[in-house]
């Protein structure tokens, strides 16, 4: 009865966001979406990289900027050039492709009654040309490309008038791809709310008197345009498969300790607190203790209660690395530390391959529902050789012990249906800005000011990711 290989539909994929690899940031009527203001910083270091809190005051500085550093503007160009790339993605044997739908190209304000259809258009195209080459398309809804209006004009998701504009949106996409898109993510992460949380939420500090407050009371309103929204596609298509995706933040003890065995508890419950509400339909009882141990006065109307109740189908997790939690750290409100035991990348991203097989049983057990690991990888320096030839064990290593880890997993009876590695071709790093902190199986010869010749170059996990997915994980 054991399930010892992987499925024969198994969606072995890539996965990329929009915002990071599309460029083109003022073509096809498309409006400013919050990472149109990520700015590259060099005087930062590798570990301390990363997108913070925002006020206006930082908002109109990026406005204003005309000397700063915005990749993800630029980014690799794949708005020109997807067909080049995907085709070559492709090669590997990929069946699947996960990118996300700029929100910003839809409804460049995002209050708008009618969508654009230029950008509409684009991604007719994209969608087609990914079908067309025989892969799946797994499209994202909202991936940190909230358009900038909906930010500055009402505060992000701390507005419930988002709802309706969300669920306008996702209607009008779902209407558009019907018989195309079968899988859907509606929000990239939904559970970073500190880490990413302006890019997530659109939630200016200065407009708030209570910032941690404010972005529970966004993600619950997020969560309610997500149930409606599910509701509206079951109703366009019977067909589709609706996500809801985390980024796996659960936390090991630090020790033994009772006292760092409850509080890495308590810090579980509020990582689980996302997918509970999405998977089962309710909140639960420990969310409102959270909230009135730390006298947040979040509003929930009794209508939330009902929609709340169309949920799921499916879990998507993103897994990098693993951290450990004690009480002093929790209470001290730094809830996750550095795992002493493991080795870590250049950015201090610990590598825990029995972290995931961990991981995909306790969600399993808890949800007892599909599991897609829609992002997993690698991001290290690479060196492109005189030959142009990159030669990245150190990527072949994790991807295969993480790949190995899932397959243990389909062991102990979870049911993955599908791994889509992180940037299958070099992307803009999401945190940091940066293109230097490389996850492709295609390098793109870019530095972290877009300065290079921008050619494709196929690194060596490429040809070993092409000889996974041909033997459906036997080789490996």
């Amino acid at each position: 009865m054991v399930n010892t290989v992987f499925p024969k539909n198994f969606l072995w994929g890539g996965a990329v966001a929009a915002n990071q690899c599309e460029g083109a940031w003022q073509e096809g009527h498309k409006g400013l979406c919050l990472a149109d203001i990520n700015e590259y910083c060099e005087d930062v270091d590798l570990v301390n990289k990363g997108n913070r809190e925002m006020t206006t005051t930082d908002v109109q500085r990026h406005l204003a900027n005309i000397n700063g550093i915005y990749p993800k503007r630029e980014a690799i160009d794949f708005y020109h050039t997807y067909k080049q790339d995907l085709s070559m993605l492709r090669e590997t044997g990929m069946n699947s492709f996960r990118t996300s739908i700029n929100w910003a190209r839809i409804f460049p304000n995002g209050d708008e009654k009618e969508p654009n259809e230029e950008g509409l258009k684009f991604y007719d195209d994209l969608i087609d040309e990914i079908i067309k080459l025989g892969m799946e398309p797994l499209i994202t809804i909202s991936h940190y490309e909230m358009p900038l209006n909906l930010s500055l004009t009402y505060n992000g998701w701390v507005n419930r008038k988002l709802i309706d504009f969300f669920v306008d949106y996702c209607e009008v996409l779902f209407k558009r791809y019907k018989g195309k898109v079968k899988n859907w993510i509606l929000v990239n992460q939904i559970n970073l709310i500190s880490h990413e949380s302006y890019n997530h939420l659109g939630i200016l500090a200065d407009k708030v008197e209570n910032l941690q407050e404010a972005k529970y009371q966004g993600v619950i309103n997020e969560m309610v345009a997500c149930a409606k929204a599910t509701k509206i596609a079951r109703d366009i298509d019977s067909e589709f498969k609706i996500g809801m995706m985390l980024c796996d933040w659960i936390s090991y003890p630090a020790s033994c300790l009772p006292e760092d065995v409850f509080y890495t508890m308590k810090h579980n419950q509020m990582e689980y607190f996302f997918s509970d509400v999405m998977l089962k339909g309710r909140i639960p009882g420990f969310a409102f203790r959270y909230f009135s141990d730390n006298n947040l006065n979040i509003k929930i109307e009794e209508s939330d209660l009902e929609d709340l109740r169309h949920t799921a189908d499916f879990l998507a997790i993103s897994f990098y690395y693993t951290s450990i939690t004690d009480a002093q750290g929790y209470l001290s409100g730094n809830p996750s530390k550095k795992n002493p035991n493991l080795k870590a990348n250049p950015w201090g991203w610990a590598i825990d391959p029995l972290g995931l097989r961990t991981t995909l049983n306790q969600y399993y057990d808890r949800y007892n529902c599909p599991i897609i690991i829609a992002e997993n990888g690698f991001g290290q320096f690479d060196t492109l050789t005189e030959d142009n030839k990159i030669h990245d064990d150190y990527r072949i290593d994790y991807l295969r012990e993480h790949i190995l880890a899932i397959n243990e997993a389909i062991k102990d009876g979870v049911d993955v249906i599908g791994y889509y590695p992180w940037g299958p071709i070099d992307i803009v790093s999401c945190s940091s800005s940066e293109m230097l902190k490389r996850y492709g199986f295609i390098y793109v010869d870019l530095d972290n000011k877009l300065q290079g010749s921008a050619k494709r170059y196929k690194k060596d996990s490429f040809y070993w990711y092409k000889k996974v997915v041909e033997s459906n994980g036997e080789i490996i």
